[in-house]
């Protein structure tokens, strides 16, 4: 059964920083697509970033030159780095252990980790 679980996050001032770690059992980790979504309050749930088996990344363009997305395939570990971290940052952070492509963008088909909030004061 897959697991993932999250860490990291928290209450930081606009333009700090922050990095979350979602680490992942009872799958094939370095063969899969790691992703990291947000979910505002009252909003859909949305892709921030994404990071293929052969270390490809994408990135939602509100985050682009912001946040990093990396991998440790030895620690079955993803990674999400956010620096200049301004208030429309504030969400739940959710990373997702098997996205695949969807037409142009990328959908998750794969367990979900338990949440974490971030919240940027301004």
């Amino acid at each position: 059964q897959v697991h993932l679980v999250q860490s990291g996050g928290g209450l930081v001032q606009a333009g700090g920083s922050l990095r979350l770690s979602c680490v992942a059992s009872g799958i094939r980790f370095s063969i899969k697509a790691m992703g990291w979504y947000r979910q505002a309050a009252g909003k859909q749930r949305d892709l921030v970033a994404v990071i293929t088996s052969g270390d490809s990344t994408i990135y939602a363009d509100s985050v682009k030159g912001r946040f990093t997305i990396s991998r440790d395939n030895a620690k079955n570990t993803v990674y999400l780095q956010m620096n200049s971290l301004v208030p429309e940052d504030t969400s739940v952070y959710y990373c997702n252990a098997d996205l695949f492509r969807c037409g142009s963008s990328w959908c998750a088909s794969g367990s979900w980790g338990q949440g974490t909030q971030v919240t940027v004061s301004s």
